[in-house]
């Protein structure tokens, strides 16, 4: 296994090749869109699988190694997880359809990595490196978390690619200087890594914050608390801050306001409703953005992220116009003595696309690049 030292060393070679610059944040040269025959024309070696599994959607795509912009927009391809036995299944569904091949591939999965195994929080695959490189006839397939793919994205992004929430106003930084971001998105769950900036290089942090234990700061929060622990006994952030915590929230609200949830329901009903003017569904996001915000607050507390907080993750591009107009700003600084510094702490949405696949790109490049190859 390669020390994080060297995985940073060989990233930080790709971002100076791609900036040519000492600037973090300067956008990387953009490259013409290649063609599905210029994906076939690529070299084997440099061609690297990517895959970013969640507990419902499982994405492809095809990494240039070689390139200043190593994913390859026009290869990403989405299967539902449920409409596969096995991830090796769904990468070689990918690879047939797409008529291509890969010596090496970077799988991102919503699940702990624990040596050679990883289990998906919200699915039942259980996720074997060796098997899976076998099955595949790889030469080499790095597994990590899905989040740690999500903080590694941040050495990817443009400024483009965020919209500030609040007042606090984000600048790039030189290379030179250290920096902590950490990073945090509802989607299936309930996902927080951090991405530490040291001497120039990049380290990315896995956690399982989502599974930090649920802390109410308002006396309809403490209700709520009671209310789903009846439920579920222990309460974690995530089952309020994910797309089934919106349903989770929107059911207890209704209980403490004496009346009926109604039947099953989903949360793309609880946002359509709120977006047609459901007082219920409406106060649901108000309660979720607040939640949010004052997690986010939280986690910059517990990991010093004073530079930046990363909202990612399926649900923030959904719900950007309710965390612009909501609680969020107001919860994630009010943190006693600590609201002035929390005040001066950029909260970014993160609006780039596919920020799994960008992380799972970044890696391809520090683990199966030239550099990476060289120091392997």
């Amino acid at each position: 296994m390669r020390r994080p030292r060297d995985v940073a060393l060989s990233l930080q070679h790709r971002i100076d090749q791609a900036n040519a610059a000492d600037t973090f944040w300067k956008p990387p040269r953009i490259e013409q869109a290649r063609t599905g025959q210029d994906v076939r024309r690529m070299s084997n070696a440099d061609r690297v699988l990517l895959a970013d599994i969640g507990g419902t959607n499982a994405r492809f795509a095809l990494a240039d190694t070689s390139a200043a912009v190593p994913l390859l927009d026009d290869s990403v391809r989405e299967f539902v997880v449920a409409d596969f036995p096995s991830l090796a299944d769904a990468a070689q569904h990918y690879l047939d359809e797409t008529g291509t091949t890969a010596q090496n591939g970077v799988f991102a999965v919503a699940g702990r990595v624990d040596g050679d195994e990883a289990r998906i929080t919200n699915h039942p695959w259980v996720i074997s490196v060796n098997r899976t490189r076998q099955a595949l006839g790889f030469q080499g397939l790095k597994l990590v978390n899905d989040f740690a793919a999500q903080a590694m994205a941040v050495s990817l992004l443009t400024p483009k690619d965020v919209v500030a929430i609040g007042g606090a106003q984000w600048r790039p930084a030189p290379l030179s200087e250290s920096r902590t971001y950490a990073v945090i998105g509802p989607g299936t769950g309930l996902g927080v890594a951090a991405l530490i900036i040291r001497d120039g290089r990049a380290y990315p942090l896995e956690t399982e914050g989502g599974h930090v234990s649920f802390p109410p700061g308002t006396p309809e929060e403490i209700r709520i608390l009671d209310i789903l622990s009846s439920q579920f006994g222990r309460v974690s952030n995530e089952r309020l801050i994910c797309g089934p915590g919106l349903v989770n929230l929107y059911r207890a609200l209704s209980e403490i306001a004496g009346e009926d949830p109604g039947g099953p329901i989903e949360p793309k009903d609880v946002t359509a409703r709120a977006a047609a003017g459901d007082p219920r569904c409406v106060r649901t996001l108000d309660v979720f953005c607040a939640v949010f915000g004052a997690i986010a607050g939280d986690l910059v507390l517990t990991t010093g992220a004073w530079d930046g907080v990363f909202l990612t993750g399926g649900l923030v591009p959904k719900l950007l116009t309710s965390l612009q107009h909501s609680g969020f700003r107001q919860r994630f600084e009010h943190k006693g003595r600590f609201s002035p510094a929390m005040g001066r702490v950029p909260t970014l949405a993160n609006m780039h696309p596919r920020p799994g696949l960008l992380g799972a790109a970044a890696y391809a490049v520090e683990r199966f690049g030239p550099k990476g190859a060289a120091q392997a």
